[in-house]
């Protein structure tokens, strides 16, 4: 009988006692581990020594602001995740977080499902493996860049080359919703709304195709927003 797999574990460098609690207890919501640090110091080392699926990190910690510490824990190799949750909630101060290679920014006071969203949806990104630029793997599905191709275990699925920048975009920001003018402009390079339902046939052939492949949902309608690339996940 296969050992079960290890829970993955998060990272969290807040010092407050409360927000730590809390952020612990929308971990192990999610089936992580929570690994909790109280000081930058502590957190910078903590993050070196074992491989984290996403680093919480606090501003005004003991020792440091948290975003300063991204670039360090970035340059001893670790490829987690990496969320900022900060009373600092100013858009500018969000902005800073962001260009200093946070992967999200949370502002303080948070709502819990809103953390637990934000959570889930790095850990998918987490999930997405890309390797030497080539291949994004959700699971069994797999697309190759350079080849263009979009395998399901060794399933071929055969896409129209449009259809192929469709997912390849999507599966690019897996996780988040992406609108329609998004897709015009990224896939079709129109700036502007046709005032065609283009996108929507292109889309819904394209999710056919994979979920024919796949065996279950793969691209999702965020009802009045766009899609979500979330290979495997009930439709919300």
């Amino acid at each position: 009988m296969a050992d079960p797999q290890p829970a993955l574990r998060i990272l969290i460098v807040e010092d407050d006692p409360e927000s730590a609690r809390a952020l612990a207890e929308a971990v192990r919501d999610l089936s992580a581990e929570p690994v909790v640090m109280r000081n930058y110091g502590d957190g910078v080392q903590a993050a070196g020594l074992a491989d984290f699926a996403v680093i919480v990190l606090d501003r005004m910690l003991p020792g440091g602001d948290g975003v300063d510490a991204i670039a360090r824990i970035r340059a001893e190799g670790s490829n987690a995740q990496i969320l900022v949750v900060s009373a600092l909630g100013r858009s500018g101060q969000k902005i800073e977080g962001l260009e200093k290679g946070a992967d999200d920014y949370l502002a303080k006071p948070f709502d819990p499902g809103e953390l637990r969203a934000r959570l889930r949806a790095l850990l998918r990104r987490r999930a997405t493996t890309v390797i030497d630029n080539d291949l994004m793997a959700f699971g069994d599905l797999e697309i190759r860049l350079k080849a263009r191709t979009v395998h399901v275990g060794q399933m071929h699925v055969a896409l129209s080359p449009r259809e192929f920048d469709l997912v390849t975009f999507l599966a690019q920001n897996a996780g988040e919703v992406v609108t329609r003018m998004q897709l015009l402009a990224e896939v079709w390079n129109l700036h502007f709304d046709p005032q065609t339902n283009v996108v929507d046939v292109h889309v819904g052939r394209l999710r056919r195709k994979l979920e024919a492949a796949y065996g279950g949902p793969v691209i999702h309608t965020q009802r009045g927003e766009g899609y979500v690339f979330a290979p495997g996940e009930a439709p919300s």
